[in-house]
């Protein structure tokens, strides 16, 4: 769908707004003024000398919806100014696609990857709970559901948060390589099948990376409190790579103060004792197997060359070594999985009794092979999580500031039983019935429904680096394929970025400039006041 931006270059806030209403369209910024009666979208920001009024016209079939709101024209900063204007074009945007479309999604007017972070925020300056709900209600039209998994993942957060030193770390290790590549997937990761001759020479490198920054993280007394080693799928590494790339973590870095040593071991194709023994005999608490579906059908569909046997006796494998934590991950919008599949699979999921347990729902990203058009059955068509349905009309709280051609007032349906939000509403509450509780949430572009991924936990079992990396709480120090480090300095709101190339074949040829960026995270720390 073409956006024409007129006195503001937003695109990204704008390019979001279209995807929680448009999900199946990709935004286009074509040059120029947009043509009389063109099907599309124009955002707008009029500055006068009081305030700005932002203004979106959406066009389509010849119907012409539109929003507006207002912001203040100064602010006390640059940076608030920004935020006010921002979210003055995404509710002019929410707004006139409501009247567009005739629903609300889930998040309301709220876009962006890191929802509790609203949450957090009137928290952390000694806000109440109750207070952040009416925030998320009032301002960003966020439904009850998503405010409650907002609220829960802020708590937890803010705990973890009371926990953490200046100088406590999180690192990150990516071995981006799987024995074959899901229908679904646009994760950093070559299969053994294309890559699998790298491997040797991948370990080898990583190895002397981890050698390069355990120095250097020693020598600015840096700690790690989680380490995560993740893709990919580290275990698609033979026992012996995989007891190498660990046995170097343990000698470079100061483990010391290590609280949460998590392996992803998400295909079970790849798991068996002997790799096991290693993780469990290096420290490794918290293993994750990640059938994504306990349906085999659906497996096949998404190219999972596994059954749902295989999960159960790799799920056995891990109880047997030892682990204390096991997370477990489904996928809610599968093709060729329905409600009653899917709740099949949480039970199947539960009655397994993991610590954690993580739901996500299908993205269909472009760089995934899963590339069929979306059907009602994704819960792509109808966004609600109100049960009864429900009317807006032009006189209600979300009309105030907006100008419409639209008749007045229009329906939101229930979701129809087939749907996404069927999956996750029954899922979420399975897991609260069986004691679990949300502690992070996250969420994704080209998501079916505009949802979310959650992660769940029993007492006590909650993923510190899960809460860590989302919320950006401190520096995690990212090694291997495709990561990125994210150096933080929260007295200033500062993050600095060092990527290292996505692909193994990247990561080998470009090894020495990987390990020359790294001399950033010394200079970061060299500058920060009080960095975590």
């Amino acid at each position: 769908m073409n956006l024409h931006l007129s006195g503001h270059g937003e695109r990204y806030a704008v390019e979001q707004c279209l995807l929680a209403f448009f999900p199946d369209e990709r935004p286009v910024f074509p040059p120029g003024p947009p043509a009389p009666d063109a099907d599309g979208v124009e955002s707008r920001l009029l500055r006068g000398a009081a305030r700005v009024t932002a203004v979106t016209v959406i066009r389509l079939g010849g119907r012409v919806s539109r929003g507006a709101a207002y912001a203040p024209a100064g602010a006390a900063d640059d940076a608030e100014r920004t935020r006010a204007w921002r979210y003055a074009l995404k509710l002019s945007f929410y707004r006139a696609a409501c009247r567009a479309t005739g629903r609300r999604p889930p998040w309301g007017a709220l876009t962006g990857i890191r929802p509790a972070g609203v949450a957090l925020r009137v928290l952390r300056a000694g806000g109440t709970r109750a207070q952040a709900d009416r925030l998320l209600r009032d301002r960003h039209r966020v439904f009850p559901r998503q405010r409650f998994l907002c609220m829960e993942a802020a708590e937890a957060a803010r705990a973890a948060e009371a926990t953490l030193a200046p100088r406590d770390v999180s690192i990150y290790v990516g071995v981006p390589f799987c024995p074959t590549r899901c229908a679904y997937c646009t994760f950093v990761s070559h299969s053994v099948e294309k890559a699998g001759a790298l491997l040797p020479a991948f370990v080898r490198a990583l190895v002397r990376e981890i050698e390069v920054v355990g120095a250097l993280c020693r020598s600015l007394s840096l700690r790690p409190v989680a380490l995560y080693i993740g893709g990919g799928t580290p275990t698609t590494l033979s026992a012996a790579q995989l007891g190498e790339v660990t046995a170097a973590l343990a000698a470079r870095f100061d483990l010391t103060a290590l609280r949460e040593y998590s392996v992803e071991a998400g295909r079970p194709d790849t798991v068996d004792a002997e790799k096991l023994a290693v993780l469990r005999g290096c420290g490794v608490t918290r293993v994750s197997v990640n059938p994504q579906s306990m349906r085999d059908n659906v497996l096949a569909a998404v190219g999972r060359p596994h059954t749902a046997a295989d999960v159960r006796a790799a799920y056995v494998l891990v109880r047997r070594a030892g682990f204390p934590v096991v997370n477990m991950d489904l996928i809610a919008g599968l093709p060729g999985d329905t409600p009653t599949g899917f709740a099949a699979s949480v039970a199947e999921v539960l009655a397994m009794d993991p610590e954690n347990v993580t739901l996500h729902t299908l993205a269909r990203k472009r760089g995934a092979r899963l590339t069929r058009p979306p059907s009602r059955s994704d819960g792509i068509e109808v966004i609600s999580s109100n049960p009864s349905g429900f009317r807006i009309s032009p006189s209600g709280s979300d009309s105030v500031e907006t100008i419409s051609s639209n008749p007045p007032g229009f329906e939101i349906s229930p979701s129809g039983s087939d749907s996404v939000e069927t999956m996750l509403t029954g899922a979420y509450d399975c897991l609260a019935g069986a004691g679990y509780r949300a502690y992070y949430l996250y969420r994704q572009k080209y998501m079916a429904g505009q949802f979310e991924n959650t992660g769940w936990a029993k007492p006590g079992a909650v993923g510190l680096y899960n809460i860590c990396m989302m919320e950006e709480l401190h520096t995690v120090i990212a090694l291997g394929g495709g990561g990125v480090t994210k150096l933080v300095d929260p007295a200033r709101g500062r993050i600095e970025r060092v990527f290292n190339p996505k692909y193994p074949y990247e990561y080998l040829a470009d090894f020495e400039r990987v390990c020359e960026n790294k001399a950033r995270i010394r200079r970061f720390y060299e500058t920060c006041s009080n960095p975590r």
